[in-house]
């Protein structure tokens, strides 16, 4: 109860620092969501990470420290409007869980090839009472088309490989956002010289107690 609770706290505290509004329910399901993670994590490997603390502020914080832009980006360029997302190569569901809960009107899909972690999304489904998230078990090239407003990667390609294999799945006038650690420059030549794909934006992220550097790079035709 008093780890529960200083969790509570911390999460609290992080979106404040990024000047989130969450509920108590969307916080009460991030805590939710790293005991699951941590739960799982014992039997079916689903983040190398193992510490508490580590999962915290590695996954949950860094998940969150992108919804500032995206917000920004909703604001502007949707209006508001909800849609769908797809979050490639999600894993444990990161960031894509963390999206559901906090855009609770976005159908949000989480892919993975890895089976083991599709199944523990589907019963996060039920286990947080997210009726907006779907898991979906294969390779991103060879599912059936999801038509996404926006798809999203952490750590999953390069940025040409993320938009080769995902673009198939994106509306017309749809972005990606790929999250990565310093700003890739020889990806974002590669993606520049090989695809029709343009660069149309870099944010940098602050994630609350994270002493490393992230980015956030936004991707359109």
């Amino acid at each position: 109860m008093e780890i529960a609770t200083d969790y509570r706290n911390r999460i609290a505290d992080a979106a404040q620092k990024l000047d989130l509004v969450l509920s108590d329910l969307q916080i009460e399901q991030l805590l939710k969501y790293v005991h699951s993670l941590l739960k799982w994590n014992r039997t079916y490997n689903l983040t190398a990470l193992r510490a508490p603390d580590q999962v915290l502020i590695h996954h949950i914080f860094d998940s969150l420290a992108l919804i500032p832009p995206f917000l920004k980006y909703l604001d502007t360029n949707r209006k508001g409007e909800p849609g769908t997302l797809v979050d490639v190569g999600s894993g444990g569901g990161l960031p894509g869980v963390v999206l559901a809960i906090c855009f609770p009107d976005w159908q949000v899909y989480c892919v993975d090839a890895v089976e083991k972690k599709t199944a523990f999304l589907r019963q996060l489904r039920g286990a947080l009472q997210l009726p907006n998230l779907q898991a979906c078990h294969g390779r991103i090239e060879q599912l059936s088309n999801l038509n996404a407003d926006v798809i999203v990667s952490r750590a999953f390609a390069s940025l040409q490989d993320f938009v080769e294999l995902s673009s198939k799945h994106l509306k017309a006038h749809g972005v990606f956002i790929a999250m990565k650690g310093l700003t890739p420059e020889k990806e974002i030549q590669d993606l520049t010289l090989h695809t029709d794909w343009k660069i149309w934006h870099i944010d940098t992220l602050e994630v609350p107690d994270l002493n490393a550097q992230r980015c956030l790079v936004w991707i359109r035709s």
